[in-house]
């Protein structure tokens, strides 16, 4: 099975309107403009979503929406994961997902299984579904790193296991990973700071928290990678240094929104236990957006 989750894929938030409620007409205004400035393909309900803070409903009518405005025109990604195997595989089993392209599971957290413990899980799940599926890597989030042997060896067994979102920020995993990884098993960039040393080693993309606010730039430095124009990538990613840090100092996705309200794309507002990024933050982020857009 080939993957097509490649290029700018975009870690959607979701935004709140100020009592709290899901601001569903702000999200069908930040879907189109990632549709109209360069996203390849769209992940949803995810860690950047905001997902654990949903209710059941909530969910279903954000799927439902986003699938029936893209239309077709990328590929959505859905997150379905949890530390509990049974759980997912039962929700993968009984979904109905009409319009959605594939799964993004992540590593299952807090209870930190050895390395068997996630072949096991993983091929629990990929034989749950038909659908593509994009494995997570993300240990600062789980508590457990998972080794590239063992991606690799997960990526030999099951067929329908695509790529794996790598944000373990060990360049030294990325290409032990791309080394030894089947033909037809992607790696993609789950951290923004690193999407370009990740693609200059071989990853095919990005799923992208800044992709939210700054599409068309973000994409363009992927294009140009992967035209081997590393000079001018390397330009543009020298521009967002300073972004990719103050977008995570306070959590995700508080920058991103934060940056996305002073865009004036939605209220700046998250579920607890998040909370809004710090003034002093804001100010920084403002003032690079400024001079970003010179």
């Amino acid at each position: 099975m080939q993957n097509i989750f490649k290029g700018l894929g975009v870690a959607l938030v979701t935004p709140f309107k100020q009592n709290g409620d899901v601001d569903y007409e702000a999200l069908e205004r930040l879907v189109e403009y990632q549709l109209d400035n360069g996203a390849d393909f769209l992940c949803i309900l995810a860690t950047t979503g905001e997902t654990p803070c949903l209710t059941q409903e909530e969910k279903v009518r954000i799927r439902q929406q986003i699938v029936a405005q893209v239309n077709g025109r990328v590929p959505i990604l859905m997150g379905c994961g949890g530390n509990n195997t049974a759980a997912v595989v039962e929700e993968l089993r009984t979904a109905d997902l009409p319009g959605i392209d594939g799964i993004l599971s992540v590593c299952p957290y807090y209870n930190k299984p050895s390395q068997e413990g996630l072949f096991q899980h993983f091929k629990a799940i990929a034989q749950a579904t038909a659908l593509p599926v994009v494995l997570y890597n993300v240990p600062g989030r789980t508590g457990i790193n998972m080794k590239a042997e063992t991606t690799c060896r997960i990526a030999e067994a099951c067929h329908n296991v695509v790529a794996i979102k790598e944000a373990s920020g060990s360049l030294e995993q990325v290409d032990e990973i791309i080394k030894n990884k089947p033909d037809d098993f992607d790696v993609i960039s789950g951290d923004d700071a690193l999407t370009y040393p990740m693609v200059a080693c071989g990853a095919v993309g990005v799923i992208s928290v800044i992709g939210n606010a700054l599409p068309k730039e973000f994409s363009r430095m992927i294009r140009l990678e992967f035209n081997n124009e590393f000079a001018a990538a390397r330009k543009i990613h020298h521009r967002f240094t300073d972004l990719y840090s103050l977008l995570f100092v306070d959590g995700n996705p508080a920058g991103v929104k934060a940056l996305l309200h002073e865009m004036g794309f939605i209220e700046n507002v998250l579920r607890l236990p998040l909370v809004p990024t710090r003034v002093t933050t804001l100010q920084k982020m403002s003032d690079i957006l400024k001079s970003l857009k010179r």
